[in-house]
């Protein structure tokens, strides 16, 4: 049995992946963490993850970045693996998580859909194939209440697709601001904010005449929660390190 700490556990993602745990047969949540504690559930909850009495076999981080500190430092004193899953994280925070995965095993993703990282996959090996005869723009549609933008997925497949070209391309956020053409090496990134839209990326590949389109869409945050819970059983007794959604493929 696969013993969790969720940090998070009153959010909306929190209790979707207590719900699917609440349901398996190998896992379980034995204490959660959140600074609001009106939700009643079927384990203990802290508003803060050192006072956690229980031991875990892994955490699985669902909150918001400012708690990031907390959770590592958790994690390496205790020696627990942990699932980052929280999005809008600094570059200095994401170094954070690269220091403390040399004493403790980590786990990072900017999505943990299952799909979303497949389309990652299957961009970077268009993009090998048209970088010379097409332009790469990516398109990112979320709900109104997220804050970042664009999102940290968004900027993921951005970073992906750069390491596989030829040329270092230059990312442009929107036009609005510049009258020029467009640039041979540019990666356009554009952000949507509107109504329930849960999550959707579009990648497009604009050549002379033609138009490749890769597009992942999420119609609820389950499809997140299922890959948290996947990572959490894959991590579970993993060694110190840095661990990604392509080693769950692997």
């Amino acid at each position: 049995m696969i013993k969790v700490i969720m940090n998070g556990c009153n959010g909306k993602m929190g209790q979707v992946i207590s719900r699917l745990i609440a349901d398996s047969k190998d896992m379980e949540i034995v204490s959660g963490v959140d600074v609001n504690d009106a939700i009643k559930n079927d384990y203990p909850v802290c508003k803060n993850i050192a006072d956690c009495k229980e031991k875990a076999d892994v955490i699985i981080d669902f909150s918001h970045p400012a708690s990031l500190s907390s959770v590592l430092e958790y994690a390496v004193n205790t020696s627990t693996p942990a699932i980052i899953a929280t999005t809008g994280l600094s570059a200095e925070q994401k170094k954070d998580i690269e220091e403390a995965s040399k004493k403790v095993a980590m786990f990072f993703s900017a999505n943990m859909s299952l799909g979303i990282n497949l389309l990652i996959d299957l961009v970077c090996k268009a993009s090998k194939i048209l970088e010379e005869n097409f332009d790469i723009e990516i398109i990112e549609k979320h709900h109104n209440q997220k804050i970042d933008a664009p999102s940290g997925t968004a900027l993921a497949i951005a970073d992906a697709v750069s390491k596989v070209l030829t040329k270092e391309p230059e990312y442009t956020y929107d036009r609005h601001s510049v009258r020029k053409k467009r640039s041979e090496n540019e990666i356009g990134i554009h952000s949507i904010r509107g109504g329930s839209i849960v999550g959707e990326h579009s990648v497009i590949f604009a050549g002379q005449d033609e138009v490749i389109e890769v597009k992942h869409q999420a119609t609820s945050k389950e499809v997140f929660a299922v890959g948290a819970v996947r990572a959490a059983k894959f991590l579970a007794g993993k060694k110190p390190g840095l661990y990604c959604m392509n080693d769950l493929f692997a």
